[in-house]
């Protein structure tokens, strides 16, 4: 028999890296982690999604999910290549380094941004030019959407598409062409960040593949409302004849929320989806797979059966369930893509039906160690001994408290009880064998251990970090997606414990 390729990683989103302008970015320091990683001995670089956010900073409610966030894109590159002078990366946002700082950081990096574009507008010669034209003609397709949905968005003040000038919002040929002349200036500047982005994550990129590093990215199951998704395809989702959603997406009560969770992305309409031949779908997944080598397909369980949520409802638990596309979806993909690259997060209310679909598609799915000492149907399939080896197991994921403020921690605003909590700790000082020291890397090793093939664990565990260091808590609003690993952390001791777990442990 053929051995497995075992392998570990890390799940670490770019705008928690270590930086110089308010927040993470795919320049230095990002390259700095990726021989870090090499360092340690690790195979995998789990991120986000890369989109541009809009209110609340969620990778799951970007604006586009074909753009790259600008914000990550960085200045200090731009400034190498001559775009920027020295000057104007002074006076750069401060805040505390553990933490990104969009709300200064997001406004004065767009304003770099547009003084990089004009720069490149005056002096960029002939080669980077024609260069930055092939780009523009082959992302055509959602690129100039992107670029006028952008700036039309700042020309209303950051408002919805919904509460624009109703010409604009309805997409009239005439108005958007007088759009595009009017302000022809700052749409140049947006596709000229996403050039930017482009080559900087393709340089990153090739660096990582250099060093045996393979991406894994994540591709939301829902867009946002306010996305040039919805604003230039309104007939792909239920939406009412003002454009706004009839219904919501969300899920019911469960382990994070005794309400559930009422995240309100419009639902597609997925007859309508259908009739187009899934193209919208498979244009994401293109469009992702150019930027990694595999994708984590959020909310896996959503294609299935999705939890539909009246709009206005006043939380998650007004919900039903609603067949989603089903197998219809995947043999499409199946047909335009051959063997699909996907990794299916199976988690929440799991049922044969899901796990059906699963299998038929030979897709790995996850097993997150946090959930397998609680009360769940589906924690038992959590546990290590339980793995089945087509399978990328995790201490916890960006929706987990981290191991060491889950330990410490209580119930939270969840399903479970103060003496759920308790059991919950028993049962794994037990099963784990442990008096609960070092909880995190306990847990590492739990899961670089089992058999699963790949074995992935966030940053912050690596670490030891506390409740602070979580990056986001499901149903909540405030204070998400902020974390950031200080430069300081990343030292040669901790990659040198990582590289003696991976290489224990047949991961290397």
């Amino acid at each position: 028999m053929a051995p497995r390729d075992r392998r570990s990683g890390i799940l670490l989103h770019p705008t928690s890296l270590p930086g110089p302008h308010g927040l993470g970015d795919l320049g230095a320091g990002a390259h700095r982690f990726a021989a870090w990683l090499a360092e340690a001995r690790q195979r995998l670089w789990q991120v986000l999604p890369l989109g541009p956010t809009g209110f609340g900073d969620s990778p799951y409610q970007a604006l586009s999910s074909r753009a790259g966030n600008p914000l990550l894109v960085s200045l200090e590159t731009l400034r190498n290549e001559g775009w920027l002078e020295d000057g104007e990366l002074a006076g750069a946002p401060a805040g505390p380094p553990d933490r990104a700082a969009y709300e200064a950081a997001g406004p004065w990096k767009r304003e770099r941004l547009g003084r990089a574009a004009a720069a490149f507008s005056a002096r960029a010669g002939a080669e980077a030019r024609a260069e930055l034209e092939a780009f523009r003609a082959r992302e055509a397709d959602w690129l100039e959407d992107w670029a006028l949905f952008a700036v039309l968005k700042d020309a209303h003040e950051g408002r919805p598409w919904t509460r624009w000038a109703e010409p604009l919002a309805r997409r009239e040929p005439r108005a958007l062409d007088a759009a595009r002349a009017r302000y022809a200036t700052a749409i140049f500047a947006e596709v000229f960040s996403q050039w930017c982005f482009a080559r900087q994550w393709e340089a990153l990129r090739a660096r990582c593949r250099a060093l045996g590093i393979a991406l894994l990215g994540d591709l939301p199951i829902y867009v946002a409302h306010d996305s040039v998704e919805v604003w230039s395809r309104p007939e792909l989702f239920r939406l009412d004849a003002r454009g706004e959603p009839t219904v919501v997406a969300g899920v019911p009560p469960d382990y994070f929320s005794a309400t559930g969770q009422l995240w309100g992305n419009p639902l597609p309409d997925w007859e309508a989806v259908a009739r187009d031949g899934f193209r919208s779908w498979m244009e994401h997944i293109r469009g992702t797979l150019a930027r990694v080598d595999r994708i984590r397909l959020d909310h896996f369980r959503g294609f299935e059966a999705y939890w539909e949520i009246p709009a206005g409802a006043a939380t998650a638990e007004e919900g039903r369930w609603v067949p989603g596309p089903g197998a219809r979806l995947f043999e499409a993909l199946e047909r335009a893509l051959g063997p699909l690259p996907f990794v299916a997060e199976n988690l929440g209310v799991i049922t044969p039906e899901v796990e059906a679909l699963r299998h038929r598609f030979r897709l790995p799915g996850m097993a997150v160690l946090q959930f397998a000492f609680g009360n769940d149907p589906q924690a038992p399939t959590f546990l290590p001994h339980n793995y089945e080896r087509d399978t990328v197991a995790y201490t916890g994921t960006h929706d987990n408290d981290t191991v060491m403020g889950w330990w410490e921690g209580g119930a939270g605003d969840s399903v479970r009880t103060a003496e759920d909590v308790a059991r919950e700790k028993a049962r794994a000082r037990a099963y784990l064998g442990t008096d609960g020291r070092d909880m995190s890397w306990v847990m590492i090793r739990a899961v670089l251990s089992s058999v699963a093939d790949t074995a992935i664990v966030p940053m912050q565990d690596v670490l030891g970090l506390g409740s602070a260091a979580r990056m986001n808590t499901p149903a909540t609003l405030d204070g998400n997606w902020r974390w950031r690993v200080r430069e300081e952390a990343l030292t040669a001791q901790v990659a040198a414990r990582l590289a003696e777990a991976a290489e224990l442990y047949g991961r290397a």
